[in-house]
């Protein structure tokens, strides 16, 4: 017979499991992330059958380069930026976990995905733990997203959703949300690590046994974190955030883990009243005083970002002004704030530029956050021309990664990079000089063309002739 189940206290963030709850975990020193974890004893017979090896052997295959391989083949879902993020498709099977902030629109999304699915004839199932069926009604009528192939269930007993799935054998899952989803063989709350775990791990089996597209809605944490234990993002194949700044209007669905593509890539939404729009040229948004005519302002200046394979052109602005208290201020969003400091101590000890007594004001256009230490150059020169107050005349963007020493350093996907800048129409580009060794200009095909200049230092920022 077996024993009741035993209480243990494991963190969420780096899963130390302790034998009382604590405030802060002594692992990784995080507040708040200590929660009660119910672990079933195995009875007496589980362990001795463990131990003798009762159990049969698994089933094994060789790594042969002759092995035939089934065939995967992606469905494309017709939102454009969705399937670019996805690799290319939905691969049946998958288990994707999509995250982003209350109001993000999570649900707006994948009620756009769900319906173009059904007009490509797959059934889906929308099982809905938050909102009723009427209010999920009323959001597709006014998106314009109805469709007969589109089943809604307010279920979150996963054994329930278990046989709603054998019953109308659906061709795609939607979960919304996964932290609202409860089995009753556990006797813990909805949201706890072990029924988050639990829950994932019952619906991995049935994404997996009948070959069925799952998508999982998580919650996030006050830090930006996805709630719930690690071994959630584990157990998927693909972990996708939808993020943005709240009063932009544009949204960036970005892939972190991807099983069945590349790692990095992002897609560009604009919110409408008709729901998320995919972003056909997301370079040419972002690009707001280069893309009017007339004078641009200074601390304004343009980079070449790459976000998976996509090259981005983004706007980089800053202003600089005396501070009026005794240590100033240093702002920056969109950007590693570290890493904007280090900047600041480079232009002062290498370009003789003094911000010591400066407040600092730094932002990436658009809500966009960079992750490209290429897009240093661009940030170095927005401080530079709001500190001198002057403006950036030509239509010039700026790439490649500072050192300590002031010297710019080399870049990845240089040809790609230049070749974006060209087809927005810059008249030139700055980029590492000992990047132009390696990798060369691919050639233009449109009949544009754009100077390349190539930076050694940022030792002396008047010889680059930009203001």
């Amino acid at each position: 017979m077996a024993k009741k189940p035993t209480a243990k206290f494991s963190c969420t963030e780096c899963g130390a499991s302790y034998i009382k709850w604590q405030g802060k975990c002594p692992d990784c020193n995080k507040w708040g992330t200590v929660q009660e974890d119910v672990v079933a004893t195995p009875s007496l017979g589980f362990r001795r059958s463990a131990v003798d090896g009762i159990a049969g052997s698994a089933k094994v295959i060789a790594l042969d380069a002759d092995l035939d391989l089934p065939d995967v083949s992606r469905v494309p879902l017709g939102i454009n930026e969705l399937d670019r993020v996805l690799g290319g498709g939905l691969v049946p099977g998958s288990f994707i976990l999509l995250s982003g902030d209350p109001g993000i629109g999570k649900s707006t999304l994948l009620l756009h995905a769900v319906y173009e699915a059904a007009k490509q004839g797959m059934k889906v199932l929308y099982s809905s733990g938050e909102e009723s069926a009427a209010q999920i009604l009323l959001r597709a009528k006014r998106l314009g997203h109805m469709h007969p192939n589109i089943l809604v269930a307010n279920e979150t007993n996963v054994d329930a959703i278990n046989a709603t799935i054998n019953e109308h054998k659906p061709d795609m899952l939607v979960v919304d949300s996964i932290q609202t989803v409860f089995s009753p063989d556990i006797p813990s709350a909805p949201g706890s690590v072990t029924q988050v775990r639990e829950c994932a791990a019952k619906l991995l089996d049935v994404a997996k046994s009948r070959n069925l597209p799952v998508w999982l809605v998580g919650h996030v944490t006050k830090d930006g974190n996805i709630a719930g234990p690690r071994v959630l993002e584990h157990l998927v194949d693909c972990v996708l955030y939808l993020e943005g700044e709240p009063n932009s209007g544009y949204r960036i669905l970005r892939a972190v883990k991807n099983r069945f593509g590349s790692t990095g890539e992002i897609g560009v939404f604009e919110m409408a009243g008709d729901g998320l729009r995919p972003v056909v040229d997301p370079g040419a948004q972002f690009l707001e005083h280069f893309s009017a005519n007339g004078p641009r302002p200074s601390g304004i200046s343009t980079t070449v970002t790459m976000e998976g394979s996509r090259p981005l052109l983004v706007e980089i602005q800053s202003l600089v002004a005396k501070t009026v208290f005794g240590n100033p201020r240093r702002v920056v969003t969109g950007l590693d704030t570290n890493r904007v400091a280090t900047l600041l101590a480079v232009l002062e000890k290498r370009a003789g530029l003094y911000l010591s007594m400066n407040d600092v004001y730094t932002t990436v256009a658009g809500g966009l956050r960079l992750m490209d230490p290429s897009a240093d150059f661009a940030v170095a020169m927005a401080i530079a021309s709001s500190l001198l107050d002057r403006p950036i005349t030509g239509r010039y963007t700026f790439v490649g990664e500072l050192g300590l020493s002031g010297e710019v350093r080399g870049c990845p996907h240089l040809g790609v990079r230049i070749s974006e800048a060209r087809k927005m129409g810059f008249e030139k580009i700055f980029v590492p000089e000992i990047s132009l060794k390696n990798e060369k200009p691919r050639p233009s095909t449109d009949g544009r063309t754009i100077e390349v200049v190539g930076v050694r230092s940022i030792s002396n920022l008047e010889r680059l002739g930009v203001w």
